[in-house]
């Protein structure tokens, strides 16, 4: 049994094309790939196979839902929210049980998405708008993760600041690690330094560096965000609630830059760089290169801005804090731990996007990787562990406790003494003298002494630990004294001064 072959469009104008050339149908039905009838009557409608086809006016099956339909109508009428599945699950249960089937849902899906294209309320409408050159600068934040960049082997989870030009597409970036107002603050002077001019309006989203909610459902601007704008000449403006597409240059463009990056990563034939420096001074570069092609129109952008006449504000943000008696200071609601040394000494804090700074006397004392989000901790055991050992009693409920395990390996050994000794305060100070004993000489090695010791099966000891990282004594040589021997010295001095008396 053969089947039918549907004639297609381009059959039938290679059709027309053979017939023009010599007027043979036979000829031309052969070499379009048809039977002669069917040729014959192509060449005498004229018309190509879609132009002949009728549409349907009649339906294929019973539709299931034609008794129902008037009630659902009118519910759709009255809430055009409904979902199908919803409706659909009303009438299963309650209005009509056991007369509809779940694989129907489908069909009522498609009624329903029918109605509302063409009885449904009036849908929103988005309008296309003309940028003008130079008007405004749109910032956006944008993850980065899903470049699976590393830094020296390490899983780096980052942000992009991403400012654009609208009008010319001019972008720029730089690396961040949350949507913080440093963050902001350094991606959008990065930009306008960049650039050496500034726009009118600078637009972002809601987020909340820049703005916060008022209690009305709108959101009104931070006033440190505020002081930044005026600072760089620009206007703050934000896009509506829940309308991002109000910031939809900048949406686009978040895309098409990290396919760009991602593109430059397969050139490079790695994703793994040896600092965070490194990586941003590459992005950078990526942008860079895409830039050049946008030369034209950012010729015009640049030509309707100010000039850059300001100086650039610093990354930081400074607060000034008193270190508690725990040796502790609370930062963006996160706390973090300081040598003992400047309990209840009042210091300068340089709050970076990245990082934070302590400052004593105007010297740096300790620089840590900033803590994201609230009501996090961050506990070195190196600046606290000299009291701890002269109080062990406070180790077993130290709030911090879990930050003083700095590897899963000293978890492990201090299990093994709890096992052993119970949770007393003999076994406490056993794990502390060997925390501490990893603050005096290396973290590494101690770590290494502990898991040798749990890999022999036996409950570490602090004797144990020691005698394994001790370094081995040094062993000095016994050296003979050299006494130097002049006599040739002498002979070369005396031949010297009776040549020079000769002379």
């Amino acid at each position: 049994m053969e089947l039918a072959v549907q004639t297609t469009d381009a059959q039938v104008r290679k059709l027309m094309e053979e017939f023009g050339k010599h007027g043979k149908v036979e000829v031309a039905a052969l070499r379009s790939g048809m039977h002669r009838e069917t040729a014959a009557k192509y060449l005498k409608v004229r018309k190509l196979p879609s132009e002949l086809k009728q549409p349907r006016t009649w339906r294929t099956r019973h539709d299931p839902f034609l008794d129902d339909w008037p009630l659902i109508e009118e519910m759709l009428t009255h809430a055009p929210e409904f979902e199908a599945s919803t409706l659909f699950e009303w009438l299963s249960v309650h209005k009509s049980p056991g007369k509809y089937q779940e694989g129907q849902l489908r069909t009522l899906q498609r009624r329903v998405k029918q109605w509302r294209a063409t009885a449904g309320p009036p849908k929103e409408v988005f309008f296309a708008q003309e940028h003008r050159a130079g008007e405004a600068m749109q910032t956006d934040f944008t993850s980065g993760n899903e470049l699976q960049i590393t830094i020296g082997g390490e899983p780096f989870p980052h942000l992009l600041c991403h400012p654009v030009l609208p009008y010319s597409n001019w972008e720029w970036a730089t690396v961040c690690r949350s949507e913080s107002m440093a963050a902001l603050r350094r991606g959008c002077q990065a930009a306008v330094f960049k650039l050496g001019k500034r726009p009118e309006w600078h637009q972002t989203d809601n987020s909340t560096a820049a703005t916060h909610d008022i209690g009305s459902g709108k959101r009104d601007f931070n006033a440190e965000y505020v002081e930044l704008m005026e600072h760089l000449g620009m206007k703050p403006r934000t896009i509506g609630v829940g309308m991002s597409n109000q910031n939809g240059d900048v949406e686009a463009l978040n895309g098409a830059h990290k396919r760009r990056l991602k593109q430059h990563l397969l050139l490079r034939r790695s994703k793994d760089f040896d600092s965070v420096g490194q990586y941003e001074r590459w992005v950078q570069n990526v942008c860079g290169k895409a830039n050049i092609r946008r030369q034209d129109r950012l010729v015009e952008d640049l030509a309707a801005m100010e000039p850059v006449t300001i100086t650039r504000l610093p990354e930081f943000k400074e607060e000034r804090t008193r270190v508690t008696r725990g040796s502790t200071i609370r930062i963006k609601h996160n706390t973090y731990s300081v040598p003992s040394q400047l309990r209840d000494e009042w210091v300068k804090v340089r709050v970076y996007d990245d990082r934070i700074e302590v400052w004593y006397a105007d010297k740096l004392q300790m620089a840590v990787e900033r803590l994201l989000g609230r009501f996090r901790h961050r506990i070195n055991y190196r600046h606290i562990i000299e009291a701890l050992v002269r109080k062990p009693g406070a180790f077993e409920r130290y709030r911090y406790r879990d930050d003083l395990f700095p590897t899963v390996i000293f978890r492990q050994a201090y299990d093994a003494i709890v096992d052993v000794q119970g949770a007393t305060r003999r076994g406490d100070l056993e794990y502390l003298r060997m925390l501490h004993l990893a603050a005096r000489t290396m973290e590494c090695d101690v770590a290494t002494a502990l898991e040798l010791v749990l890999a022999e099966g036996q409950v570490p000891t602090y004797d144990q630990v020691r005698e394994l990282v001790a370094p081995a004594q040094l062993m000095v040589p016994a050296m003979a004294v050299l006494q130097p021997d002049l006599t040739e010295f002498d002979r070369r001095l005396l031949r010297a001064i009776t040549l020079e008396e000769a002379a």
